[in-house]
């Protein structure tokens, strides 16, 4: 059975998928820092780099409604700082800005230091899931894991990560099978005191899994495997993508400085 996970739309044609896996990387990662350091009170500098992920959304191809559905993962995190919010101490770092309009937004139950965490959670998680998205969406999984190779990444963290990848499918079949194999059974549990057979499902997912691991390291040693990874890398660094790391540095480096 194939399934889809992270990469489900690395295939597509577009100018991003065409760029070196390192280059993405690198931009990502330089997103992400510049958005963690930008305080939730310059929201023009937020809007800025989100119509930044727009433009390379749309060039990218990646369908809008794929991104609105993963970030709906961390929604349940939001909602967990939002219930807390209220006990936030008054005496933050709100006193150092003139936040204006923002001093209304309490509402008398919110003060204005628990209004700008719910802002910098909200904000940052949005921005933060679509470049991780634009990241895994735009090039093979296998061929960024490689990429962080080029660039220096100890290979026992992508070896790891590569593996993961590969065989949490080989999993998720496994445990449908078992499912199917339990309802073949005429299985119709759905109260807590019928756990046990889901915690004999767990048991025997894991004997099976660990089982499994073992005969495949033996078939990989079998046939020449020795700790590494021998995958083809098949992007080269051309001027055209010089230019868009550059363009993209001096872009975020200056929203930086003068707004955010």
């Amino acid at each position: 059975m194939r399934h889809s996970f992270l990469d489900k739309y690395s295939n597509l044609n577009s100018f991003i998928h065409e760029l070196d896996p390192r280059v993405k990387i690198i931009t990502t990662l330089f997103f992400l820092i510049m958005v963690m350091i930008t305080s939730p009170v310059f929201l023009w500098a937020f809007l800025i780099y989100f119509l930044i992920e727009l433009i390379i959304l749309i060039i990218s191809k990646i369908p809008i409604l794929f991104i609105l559905k993963r970030f709906l993962m961390v929604i349940p995190f939001i909602l967990f700082i939002v219930i807390f919010a209220p006990f936030i101490s008054k005496n933050g770092y709100a006193g150092s800005y003139n936040l204006g309009i923002l001093r209304n937004l309490g509402g008398g139950f919110y003060n204005i230091n628990s209004v700008l965490v719910i802002m910098n959670v909200v904000l940052k998680s949005f921005l933060s899931i679509i470049a991780l998205i634009l990241l895994s969406s735009t090039s093979p999984f296998s061929q960024l894991l490689l990429g962080f190779r080029k660039l220096k990444v100890p290979s026992i963290l992508t070896n790891i990560a590569s593996f993961m990848y590969r065989y949490v499918f080989v999993i998720v079949d496994e445990v449908q099978r078992m499912i199917r194999a339990r309802n073949a059974r005429n299985y119709r549990g759905k109260w807590i005191w019928q756990s046990k057979v889901v915690g004999s499902i767990i048991a025997n997912l894991f004997l099976r899994s660990y089982e499994r691991g073992e005969r495949v390291y033996l078939a990989m040693l079998s046939r020449g495997y020795n700790g590494d990874l021998i995958l083809n890398y098949k992007y080269k660094m051309r001027w055209i993508e010089w230019l868009y790391l550059i363009i993209f540095f001096v872009i975020l480096t200056l929203i930086r400085l003068f707004i955010g």
